[in-house]
């Protein structure tokens, strides 16, 4: 199973659920009754210094999934970007912060691609509403794997 942990979080914010998840329940309910033998969980931490609250307790979440067995986490991280937006009805600008997460769809497209190629599993479960997975879905798919989106 492989879990985009951003764009799961920011699905549940959206949809207006509860964002505090049991992991360890989900994956087996997602498995539905499978052998299920390794959670993969992607996600990049926000910057120490701009969201020292925040950082903490993202800290203190990557940590408690590092205690569920068969349970892994792997960290991307996250760029910041700016750019300059001018308001439609003053036309005065504004300096936008963002940032983007670089890392995550790379590095879960070829865990599933690896594992597929070394016969590791027969069905991935994918938990993420980003279409960029596409090509990696076809490639797993094209080595007699068979690819389940969960989210």
């Amino acid at each position: 199973m492989y879990i985009d942990g951003s764009n799961f979080y920011h699905g549940l914010k959206t949809s207006h659920r509860k964002t505090k998840i049991d992991f360890s329940k989900a994956a087996r309910k997602l498995a539905d009754g499978r052998k299920l033998i390794r959670t993969y969980y992607y996600n990049a931490p926000v910057d120490q210094i701009e969201e020292p609250l925040r950082y903490k307790d993202q800290q203190r979440f990557f940590s408690s999934l590092d205690k569920i067995p068969h349970f892994e986490t792997t960290l991307g991280r996250l760029v910041r970007r700016e750019r300059t937006a001018a308001c439609k009805s003053c036309k005065a600008s504004e300096r936008i912060v963002f940032h983007n997460e670089k890392g995550i769809d790379v590095n879960i497209a070829v865990d599933m691609l690896t594992m597929a190629f070394k016969n590791i599993y027969d069905t991935a479960i994918l938990v993420s509403g980003d279409g960029d997975f596409e090509k990696a879905i076809k490639g797993v798919k094209d080595l007699g794997k068979h690819v389940e989106n969960a989210y």
